[in-house]
């Protein structure tokens, strides 16, 4: 069969290479797609929020499955369109990806079906919002409602700053209409985790934990990015965390959303903040992780085709997983200057050094393969912030922990940054109730 990737980030590269793994997979296109991505797939030069472009092209290719890696052509609503037009295509409808789309949606939706999250309250004007964080205090979280490339939550220490992010978001429209709305919520206490699923609106299938590591500098300190490492299973959720998220979270959307004649069939991601009073729902995102899908997917021993198609077809029933049952690792590296200004261009040295290292996958992120036609050598080049996600595999999580550390050390670009401490709670872990006590503003959603 013939497989449409849909991205171009270090998710979509991990999404590429498990689909390379499949034995019913024989042509992979990726759209628009990396450097990495070009080794394993024929990359075309079509923007993921392009559907017309992509919904061509996959017609005209005869494409037989197309994936979506990132969520913004999800809310866009491509997977209506594709299957409008007969096309099979993984992920969730316009409808239900509001989940991600929209906090303002996202919270209703939990309130109405009681799904444990912070208290919150939904405002579109200064002055009330105002009002309200004087009387609820410090510290707060102010969320734009609409997708905002990941800068929509600002998690504020002080009363000041929670009113300079009402006032940024809804009078000086710093994200535009993503900000017409805003959620105001309590800022929760604990430690996080990522649980991921696969429903085909009715049954579901559970991946493997992970915890991603979000702050730039090591201990958790300075601005939030994207992602600047994971490491699956997270020792935070056990077993009984498990079955609780699955009945308190998981189970009640996908039934309510069934419910409503609108069900949820793709991945269902939920970041979650694991707090002395039980797991509570930072928030949902429509698609899989990034970085904890570069973390999750080499422990993972399925044909994730056969799930997608399961998803599509409604026949996931009660399908376990299969899991390696080595502890992954995954660090970013990242553009000096990164989630600020940064520059691109710098030559990547080293990674096929690093590649050969066993247990070892870099999966790229920001980066083109760029051809030097005089001397006939191929060189990749940076083209992003978070540039490559160096993954390892271990007997433990020391062992995988240094296994990454120890490739990452033969790659060389100008200028490049990585955190020095990924995994850290998983090794400092010393049991007990499943609870440690860490600041909201270091765990806080993207």
């Amino acid at each position: 069969m013939k497989v449409l990737v849909i991205g171009s980030g270090g998710r979509e590269h991990a999404i590429t290479w498990k689909v390379s793994q499949s034995k019913k997979v024989k042509k992979i296109y990726c759209a628009p797609g990396n450097g990495g991505m070009a080794q394993i797939a024929e990359l075309v030069n079509i923007n993921a929020e392009n559907i017309e472009g992509l919904l061509k092209f996959a017609k005209e290719n005869k494409i037989d499955l197309t994936i979506v890696g990132p969520e913004t052509p999800l809310v866009l609503g491509i997977v209506n369109k594709f299957t409008a037009a007969g096309l099979r295509i993984f992920g969730p409808t316009k409808e239900v990806a509001r989940l991600e789309g929209s906090k303002v949606f996202s919270k209703k939706i939990m309130a109405e079906l009681g799904v444990p999250t912070a208290d919150f309250q939904i405002f579109n004007n200064t002055e009330d919002a105002i009002k309200y964080i004087e009387k609820k205090g410090a510290p707060i979280v102010i969320k734009a409602d609409g997708l905002c490339g990941g800068k929509g939550v600002i998690v504020c220490k002080t009363i000041a700053e929670a009113k300079g992010a009402v006032e940024a978001i809804i009078k000086d429209k710093k994200f535009g209409a993503a900000g017409e709305q805003i959620v105001i919520e309590d800022c929760l206490i604990g430690e996080e985790a990522s649980i991921i699923v696969i429903s085909d609106g009715k049954n579901v299938v559970l991946l493997a934990s992970s915890q991603d590591h979000k702050a730039i500098y090591d201990g958790d300190k300075g601005p939030n990015t994207g992602g600047m490492g994971a490491y699956s299973p997270a020792p935070v959720i056990t077993d009984d965390l498990f079955k609780i998220i699955m009945k308190d979270v998981i189970y009640p959307v996908i039934k309510g959303l069934a419910d409503k004649s609108t069900p949820y069939k793709g991945t269902l991601y939920a970041g979650l903040m694991v707090t002395k009073d039980g797991p509570k729902v930072l928030e949902f995102n429509a698609r899989f992780g990034d970085p904890e899908t570069q973390a999750i997917f080499p422990r993972l021993k399925d044909d994730i085709i056969e799930l997608m198609e399961a998803s599509i077809d409604g026949t996931l029933g009660k399908k376990k997983l299969n899991w390696n049952k080595k502890p992954c690792v995954s660090v970013v590296v990242a553009s000096g200057g990164y989630p600020e200004k940064y520059e691109k261009g710098k030559v990547i040295n080293g990674l096929e050094e690093a590649g050969k290292t066993k247990d070892v996958v870099v999966f790229h992120a920001g980066t083109v393969l760029i051809e030097d036609k005089k001397n006939g050598t191929k060189n990749f080049i940076t083209n992003g912030g978070r540039v490559l996600n160096v993954t390892a595999l271990g007997n433990n999580v020391k062992d995988a922990i240094e296994r990454a550390y120890a490739a990452l050390d033969k790659i060389k670009f100008d200028k490049m940054y990585y955190r020095r401490d990924i995994g850290y709670r998983a090794m400092n872990r010393k049991g007990g109730d499943g609870y440690e006590k860490e600041s909201c503003l270091s765990n806080y959603g993207k």
